[in-house]
C-alpha cells in the first residue's frame, strides 16, 4: 500500500539528517505502532508519508503515486492527525459541511458512531471544547473519512483516563481489511492491545518490524517475583509485584504483549532481538 524508499531528510542543510537512506513498507488491513526515542524522526516520517515534507533523496509512494505530488487521488484517500492542531470556532455540523466533501468516502453516520465512543454528539460548538475534547472530535472526523491510510501522531496525548480506554475501542471499531492505521506514540500502554504490527526505529534503522502474533510466539511477557525466572529474562522492568519479565517463549505459551517491555528490550538488545526474527542476518 505505502512504500518509503531510501528517503533522507533534514530540516536545515547543515544540520544532521533526521532520517538517512530509510526504507519501510506498509500493508493494508493493519494497525501499526510506530515507536522510537525522542528525536528519532517518528513525526517527521508521518509528515513525509503524508507528502507534507520533501525528502532530500528517495520518495514515498502511496498506491504507486509519489505522495509529494499532492494529487487529489492521494489526498482524498489519506488523513493525518498531528499531535497539535487547531479547529475553527464554529459548530461541528458546519465543520463537517465544509470539510467532508474533500473525502468521497466520508460517512456522517460513522461520524456519529465514533463520537458516541467518546460520549459526544454532533450538537457541539468547537470553540467551547477543551483540547482533549477537540482531539476526540478531530479523530472521529478522521476515522469517518474512511480513507485507506490514517496517520496518527500521539493521539492519546491530552485524553483523560476514560478517553484512553475509549480510544482503544474506537480504533478497533474503525478498522477494516482495506484500511491501514499508523499510530506514533510514547504512550505505549494506551495502544498495545489494538496493534497488529510493531515498528521500532532508531538512528534511521528499523530495529523491529514484526506482527504482534510473531512477537508473542517468540516472547513471553509475565509479572513475577521469582528470582530464578528473572535471571532467565531477556529484559526486566520493576513492578509492584516484583518485575515485568520478557522471556524467550520456548513452550509456545500465550501471553499478552507488553509493549513497554518490548520497546526497552529492543533498544537495549537490538542485535539479539533482530537475530530472533532474522536468524540468517
Amino acid at each position: 500500500m505505502l512504500q518509503v524508499k531510501n528517503i533522507s531528510f533534514s530540516y536545515h542543510r547543515k544540520k544532521k539528517e533526521v532520517l538517512h537512506d530509510f526504507s519501510l513498507a506498509l500493508e493494508k488491513g493493519k494497525v501499526y505502532g510506530l515507536l522510537g526515542k525522542n528525536g528519532t524522526g517518528k513525526s517527521t516520517l508521518l509528515y513525509l508519508m503524508a507528502g507534507l515534507l520533501t525528502p532530500k533523496s528517495g520518495e514515498v509512494t502511496f498506491h504507486d503515486l509519489n505522495v509529494r505530488r499532492r494529487l487529489p487521488a492521494t489526498l482524498q484517500d489519506m488523513f493525518l492527525v498531528p499531535e497539535e492542531f487547531q479547529l475553527p470556532a464554529i459548530s461541528l455540523v458546519s465543520y463537517i459541511e465544509l470539510n467532508s466533501s474533500f473525502y468521497p468516502k466520508f460517512s456522517k453516520e460513522d461520524m456519529v458512531k465514533y463520537l458516541h465512543f467518546f460520549e459526544m454528539d454532533l450538537d457541539t460548538d468547537l470553540g467551547s471544547l477543551s483540547m482533549g475534547q477537540k482531539k476526540k472530535v478531530f479523530m472521529s472526523f478522521a476515522l469517518a473519512t474512511n480513507t485507506s491510510l490514517l496517520l496518527m501522531d500521539e493521539p492519546t496525548n491530552g485524553l483523560d483516563i476514560p478517553g484512553k480506554s475509549q480510544f482503544r475501542k474506537f480504533i478497533a471499531s474503525g478498522m477494516s481489511d482495506e484500511r491501514t492505521i499508523v499510530i506514533s506514540t510514547h504512550q505505549v500502554r494506551d495502544i498495545d492491545k489494538v496493534l497488529d504490527h510493531v515498528l521500532i526505529i532508531d538512528n534511521s534503522r528499523i530495529l523491529l518490524d514484526a506482527s504482534t502474533s510473531d512477537i508473542c510466539d517468540k516472547f513471553m511477557f509475565v509479572e513475577s517475583d521469582d528470582r530464578t525466572l528473572a535471571a532467565q529474562a531477556l529484559y526486566t522492568l520493576p513492578s509492584i509485584q516484583g518485575n515485568y519479565l520478557m522471556l524467550p517463549n520456548t513452550d509456545g505459551e500465550e501471553t499478552e504483549l507488553n509493549l513497554e517491555l518490548l520497546f526497552g528490550a529492543t533498544l537495549s538488545l537490538p542485535e539479539q532481538i533482530a537475530k530472533m526474527f532474522h536468524p540468517t542476518k
